[in-house]
């Protein structure tokens, strides 16, 4: 393979990485700020955000994400991913080097692993894709009421990109993605009892506003720190599927630089 194959090979392993608050590939939102690959396949890659004070827990799941995902891939020979400008860089890239892992990596200040942080945002990554899939169904039928959508399944969503959205939040929590599988569930995959609908519904639509405004503030942030990081981003999806919504900053919770056991 050559240099640019692997560089190819190694951004695509990329996309996969999500930011667990904004629920979109770093690739997309242009934290990749540079993939090198040298003649062996030694592979380093520097990642950036949006502000130097970015939650630590987020820092470090994207950028430890980012490795196992390189690592991965059958040609590396050896894989580096370093943290650019971050108030714990020299932390985090440390501990990344190490294979330290998060416990290992901030000690006593890690009083919880990362997996109840991952599983929080993909409970909120479902809630909004499953609002997106059925303010669509709701668009496209006027006679459908909130009311109807008890008995909408998976089978009835039309063919786009907001319903394969949600099918892949779904299956990231484990819950069910056969067709006849209902689409207004909870977080365990419980249909919702037809009163609670238009709660459930509320809840769901603001969960969404909040990480699209979060995923909109957080580009311009990126933006407006890495001028040059403009071209390494990507139009979003979800902005397609709700279009009309008018953006919100939501609760800016990049910004907050919570304790890293946080999850809210």
């Amino acid at each position: 393979m050559s240099a640019g194959t692997w560089e190819r090979s190694a951004r695509a392993a990329l996309d996969t990485v999500f930011d667990p608050e904004l629920d979109e590939p770093i690739t997309d939102l242009g934290f990749v700020r540079s993939v090198t690959v040298d003649a062996d396949g030694a592979l380093t890659v520097r990642l950036r955000l949006p502000t130097s004070f970015c939650s630590p827990n987020f820092a470090y799941l994207m950028a430890s994400d980012a490795k196992d995902a390189l690592t991965a891939l059958p040609w590396t020979r050896d894989v580096v991913v370093l943290l650019d400008d971050h108030h714990d860089s020299d932390l985090i890239n440390r501990g990344l080097a190490a294979d330290a892992g998060y416990r290992g990596t901030f000690g006593a200040e890690a009083e919880k692993d990362l997996e109840a942080l991952r599983l929080t945002f993909r409970r909120k990554a479902h809630a909004a894709a499953m609002e997106r899939a059925l303010t669509l169904l709701l668009r496209a039928d006027p006679d459908l009421t909130e009311e109807d959508l008890h008995g909408v399944v998976l089978g009835d969503l039309p063919d786009a990109a907001a319903s394969g959205a949600l099918l892949r939040r779904r299956a990231a929590l484990g819950l069910g993605v056969a067709p006849s599988d209902p689409v207004l569930v909870d977080e365990e995959g419980r249909r919702c009892p037809p009163g609670e609908i238009p709660l459930r519904l509320r809840f769901a639509r603001a969960v969404r506003v909040s990480i699209d405004g979060n995923a909109h503030f957080c580009r311009g942030l990126l933006r407006t720190r890495y001028p040059q990081s403009a071209a390494d981003q990507s139009p979003r999806a979800e902005d397609c599927a709700t279009a009309g919504e008018p953006a919100h900053a939501g609760e800016l919770l990049h910004l907050t630089a919570p304790p890293k056991e946080n999850v809210s």
